[in-house]
C-alpha cells in the first residue's frame, strides 16, 4: 500500500468495503496484516484504517464460519444460513421444494450425496458436514 498521509487518503488507496469474495477477503487480511507488522511505527490514521479492516475481516469470518462439530446435519444448516445472511429460499435450488427445505432445517430429512455437495458449494464447506 502506498504510503498516504491522512485518513481520507488511505481509504482512498484502500477502498475498503463489505467482503463478499475470497479475493476481496485475501486483498483486506493483507492489508491488515502490513498494518500489523508496523507495530508502533503506525500512525493514528493508519490505526484507524486498520480497526475497520479488522471490523471487515472480522465479519466475513463469522458468515463463513464452520458449524461446531456437536451440531447435528439440521442445526449446521440452520446454523450456517443465519451466518452466511441466506435464507431458506436460497436453498430451493438444492432441494428442489419449499417441504423439502423446511424439512431439511427440521431435521426430518436427510440431505444426500448430491444436496451435500450443492450445499458445500453454497456455503463454501466441506460437504462432509451434511452427511449424518
Amino acid at each position: 500500500m502506498p504510503a498516504a498521509h491522512n485518513y481520507e487518503e488511505l481509504l482512498l488507496a484502500a477502498l475498503p468495503e463489505a467482503i463478499e469474495t475470497e479475493e476481496q477477503y485475501g486483498s483486506a487480511a493483507a492489508r491488515l496484516a502490513e498494518f500489523v507488522r508496523k507495530g508502533r511505527r503506525r500512525t493514528a490514521d493508519e490505526n484507524r484504517l486498520m480497526k475497520l479492516l479488522a471490523v471487515l475481516v472480522r465479519d466475513y469470518d463469522e458468515r463463513h464460519a464452520l458449524p461446531p462439530a456437536s451440531m447435528t446435519v439440521s442445526e449446521a444448516l440452520r446454523y450456517l444460513l443465519e451466518q452466511s445472511g441466506r435464507t431458506a429460499a436460497d436453498l430451493l435450488s438444492v432441494f428442489g421444494q419449499r417441504s423439502h427445505v423446511n424439512e431439511a432445517l427440521n431435521g426430518r430429512r436427510k440431505i444426500g450425496a448430491e444436496q451435500a455437495r450443492k450445499l458445500g458449494k453454497l456455503f463454501r464447506v466441506d460437504p462432509g458436514i451434511f452427511i449424518s
